[in-house]
């Protein structure tokens, strides 16, 4: 890509996206184009032709999704296939229209079948059955996809697809009651260190910024609510020194820094020599909740206890994408996952980030 070229990042707000926007803006480039939704609504097909035909940008990241936790995958149903086959389909037929010969698609892992062999392969999409929590999320990436390969073959365009493993980092996601587990663990670590040291502005400033504290958590950080619905009290002798986490520990997960994934991203498209087709994009490494726990309480410096629940669901045991395909055109991620912690939890506690790097 020329550094000068005109470049459209759909979904700049996000967590992939804002990092896309990072990591050009690391490496040079100088014509970055972004709509937030109020100025583009990308399921409104006709707004987003006429914006492509009008721009006519030289590269498109689809960064843009629907997105959410298992309940609201499982409960959303509608509105996750519905949304995201839109987004896609609006955005990838105008860019053929307007003669964008280069796109990047962005997926996820979950593509592939539920029971399928670890590490994931790429030929293993369409293979087996899905998970049901988030079938419909899932078969609309996967459409996506296909809608890529199939421009491909038909139009002979060069869209690719990035399958990224779990991914975290500024920008994420905090609501207890809607998001990932490294999110999530994250802030209940730092909610747990606020209880301790009965840190009412610090809680009541967690609040006004990720969202309400279900009442469970703040009762375990000895908080108390007023009857207008503010925390009015966190009473440190109250408080719980334990940490609980759902199963027992064992289950083995992998995750990457957003960073990572839009150095992959940016990679996919400079690269000439990438064929079209989906891309697995992950560490290669996993590690356990039990040592994802632990590893975040280190970083936020918690002291207390950590507790499993065994009465509760693990889920899949293990869950970690092969990524030798692109580490054959000589990509691979490079940060680790104590840095990356580190680094997330100095933006959730307002810090700038600066992790970007031009490599």
């Amino acid at each position: 890509m020329k550094k000068d070229a005109k470049i459209y990042v759909a979904g700049h707000r996000g967590m992939v996206g804002s990092a896309i926007v990072r990591r050009l803006l690391a490496k040079g480039y100088t014509n970055i184009l972004t709509r937030t939704h109020k100025e583009l609504d990308l399921l409104d097909q006709s707004a987003v032709s006429a914006f492509v035909q009008q721009e006519k940008p030289d590269y498109i990241f689809i960064a843009a999704a629907k997105v959410g936790g298992i309940q609201a995958n499982n409960i959303f149903r509608a509105d996750f296939i519905y949304q995201n086959l839109m987004i896609e389909c609006n955005l990838i037929q105008a860019a053929h229209q307007a003669d964008v010969e280069r796109l990047l698609f962005l997926g996820s892992s979950c593509i592939y079948p539920r029971d399928c062999p670890q590490p994931i392969k790429e030929e293993y999409l369409l293979t087996g059955p899905l998970e049901q929590t988030n079938e419909p999320y899932a078969i609309a990436k996967i459409a996506g996809i296909k809608l890529c390969e199939s421009y491909n073959r038909q139009y002979g365009r060069k869209y690719v697809s990035a399958m990224p493993t779990n991914l975290y980092g500024p920008n994420d996601n905090y609501d207890l009651n809607n998001s990932h587990v490294l999110p999530a663990l994250l802030r209940k670590v730092h909610l747990a260190k606020l209880g301790m040291a009965g840190d009412l502005q610090g809680v009541r400033h967690d609040e006004e910024r990720l969202g309400k504290i279900p009442d469970a958590i703040l009762a375990g950080l000895g908080g108390k609510r007023g009857a207008d619905g503010v925390i009015e009290s966190v009473d440190a002798s109250a408080a719980q020194a334990s940490l609980a986490v759902w199963g027992s520990g064992k289950p083995m997960r992998e995750f990457l820094h957003v960073d990572d994934m839009a150095a992959a991203s940016v990679f996919l498209m400079e690269n000439d020599e990438v064929s079209a087709g989906h891309y697995n994009v992950g560490t290669g490494s996993d590690v356990t909740i039990r040592e994802l726990a632990e590893t975040i309480m280190d970083v936020v410096g918690f002291q207390g206890e950590l507790v499993f629940d065994a009465t509760k669901p693990d889920g899949t045991p293990r869950k970690i994408l092969d990524v030798s395909v692109l580490a054959g055109y000589g990509w691979r991620a490079d940060i680790d996952l104590k840095h990356g912690i580190a680094n997330t939890y100095q933006n959730y506690l307002g810090s700038s980030d600066k992790l970007a790097k031009a490599h």
